[in-house]
């Protein structure tokens, strides 16, 4: 006999919720990764800017070396703390010939200064190969050049976000994730053969227009089809895996390759590949039956259940093809599905809890895109081998979601945002008090870095449990699209450190502090019903006190507390089913499950 109001989690316990065509799908994931850290960070690699100083032809012609060159020609200027160091940017304006002629090998520092035509580089500090700095010169006066274009980068993702979101409403998530990574592979391959800065400029919003997406839609496909109670190991630990050892490796492949050019060019080919995708990726399922399209639903389903080795029951899958017609008709949560219609983004600041918490996740989030984009690259700014601080940098995205997995869903989201950014902030502060120290700063920053990390993951999932079902595609949107904007700063922040090496952490520490106070600001969502109306969301977290800890307070809403296997075996346990469109952001999925009164419920995924 079926069962009545079946939605798609309940008939995919039926076809597999994490057998073969799970694991499949999650391999799947890795070159789509790789796509995101390439089209992310490979500008990083390519506009390095090496140790340089004036170029001088008369000592270059002559016989003598480096070291001579640069002591004779670079004047000396000596900083409050009594360093010297040499300009990279002045040179002495006198006749060099004479000189050498007269064997003066040490410089006068009374003599005139004039502004560099030329430059001599160093490229041992940039893993022996030219970047587009060096080869075009961007140094000196020109120096923000490549700071510019990293913000222009931002510039093309809010635009990206705003059009590729409209689209993969309109026509699908694959059509969206075959038409991003074929635009990233077209932007790195322009990008190998740009010849100025306007052509630059242009590369790099186009590839800032793929960016994001390139790798999104893969990820929400992939946790689309995980049973419930895997999707926080699958988010964490995709990212945990892939992630990490993508970035790990991306400095050496760019030592490896030692050509700035042909590194641009060789990040295109994975995007090239996953152009094909198309042929082997199955659509979003709660993107086909939010657009009537059941009985290719159903197809996905027995394909699922072929290779995973499962049989769906026939009077299942009609009662699934039942509930979805009568959802259609009745519209089963008609309050929902009325404000759906008519609800928009204005509504979220209309009345003053709701338009608190609006407030803060994105202020939240811009911060933390700030922090999370400046640490980064301000790598390039510790005074230590830059690819080998970038590696040991990146390897903390490692352990940051292994805690994640072991922590967010017992610990909660509000404290544990607020301990681990306000540690990135003490952390990041403390390294003025060691000015001089490398080694020091570096394993400062690096832990704030750490801590940043974990932050960030815990506000990926922040704004699409806060925000109410009606307005959360439109609200998480909203959101992601002011972290690009806060995020056109970062390059300038990063770009302080020309002035002041321990400038950009300063602001960094500054930031991450006041970050994590507003997340204060926020109710907490474990063990909570997430609100679905405007009404919901006003009253969302009204009864939580300032100290409220969900992991030793017991919640009036709270239950008996399952573990995720308990929660598997339990055939009484009734899930909330979200009957509304699917979400565009994979980042709703980053916590599977919100227990509450014996209760499984499911993050609601809107579009």
């Amino acid at each position: 006999m079926g069962q009545e109001n079946l939605d798609f989690d309940d008939v995919l316990t039926h076809a597999g919720e994490f057998g073969k065509y799970q694991w499949l799908l999650f391999i799947g994931l890795a070159p789509f990764c790789f796509n995101l850290i390439f089209i992310y960070f490979v500008q990083f690699f390519i506009s390095l800017q090496p140790d340089h100083w004036c170029a001088v032809p008369e000592l270059m012609d002559a016989n003598i070396s480096v070291a001579l060159r640069r002591n004779l020609s670079a004047p000396v200027t000596v900083d409050a703390s009594g360093v010297e160091t040499r300009s990279r940017c002045q040179v002495y304006d006198v006749e060099y010939r004479t000189l050498l002629q007269e064997g003066v090998t040490s410089p006068d520092p009374s003599w005139p200064v004039r502004s560099c035509q030329a430059w001599e580089y160093d490229i041992s500090t940039t893993g022996n190969y030219h970047t587009i700095v060096s080869e075009l010169s961007w140094v000196c006066e020109r120096e923000w050049y490549a700071t510019l274009a990293q913000s222009v980068f931002f510039l093309g993702a809010i635009f990206g976000g705003l059009v590729c979101g409209w689209a993969a409403d309109r026509y699908g998530r694959l059509p969206v994730l075959v038409a991003t990574n074929f635009v990233g592979a077209l932007a790195s391959l322009l990008t190998a053969v740009s010849t100025s800065l306007a052509d630059f400029l242009l590369y790099r919003f186009i590839a800032g227009f793929a960016f994001d997406n390139i790798f999104v839609m893969m990820y929400v496909l992939v946790l689309e089809y995980v049973g419930p109670q895997h999707r926080t190991i699958v988010a964490n630990l995709s990212i945990a895996i892939f992630y990490t050892a993508g970035t790990v490796l991306l400095p050496w492949l760019a030592v490896w390759v030692s050509d700035w050019r042909l590194f641009s060019a060789l990040t295109a080919t994975p995007m090239i590949l996953s152009c094909f995708s198309h042929w082997l990726l199955p659509e979003s399922a709660r993107w086909l039956l939010s657009q009537g399209r059941v009985k290719e639903t159903v197809k996905i389903l027995q394909k699922i259940a072929k290779v995973n080795g499962c049989i769906i029951p026939d009077h299942v899958l009609r009662d699934l093809e039942k509930t979805h017609k009568e959802w259609m008709v009745e519209g089963e949560d008609a309050a929902v599905v009325k404000q759906l219609a008519s609800a928009s983004l204005l509504d979220l600041f209309r009345t003053p809890r709701l338009r608190r918490t609006t407030v803060a996740v994105c202020v939240l989030w811009m911060l933390l895109s700030l922090v999370y984009d400046g640490h980064a690259r301000n790598v390039s700014n510790l005074q230590l081998d830059v690819f080998v601080t970038f590696s040991v940098a990146s390897a903390t995205e490692l352990p940051a979601d292994i805690f994640l997995v072991l922590t967010l869903d017992r610990l909660g989201r509000r404290w544990l945002a607020f301990g681990t950014l306000v540690l990135s902030g003490l952390l990041t502060i403390l390294t003025t008090a060691f000015s001089g120290n490398a080694i020091a700063i570096a394993v400062l920053a690096i832990l704030g870095r750490l801590c940043v990390n974990i932050t960030y993951n815990i506000g990926l999932q922040y704004a699409a449990e806060v925000l109410p079902t009606v307005v959360r595609g439109q609200g998480v949107s909203a959101v992601h699209i002011a972290g690009y904007v806060s995020a056109l700063l970062s390059p300038v922040i990063v770009y302080m450190g020309t002035v002041s090496p321990l400038a950009p952490m300063v602001v960094l520490g500054l930031a991450s502090l006041i970050g994590g106070c507003v997340a204060l600001l926020l109710p907490e969502t474990l063990h909570r019903d997430l609100p679905q109306t405007l009404a919901d969301g006003e009253n969302f977290g009204r009864d939580q006190t300032f100290f409220y800890f969900p992991c030793i307070a017991q919640d009036e809403q709270s239950g008996p507390r399952l573990s995720l296997g308990e929660i598997g075996q339990q055939p009484s346990i009734t899930r909330h089913r979200p009957r509304l469109r699917a979400s565009l952001r994979g980042e709703t999925y980053r916590s599977s499950l919100i227990r509450h009164d014996g209760e499984v419920i499911h993050i609601p995924m809107v579009d």
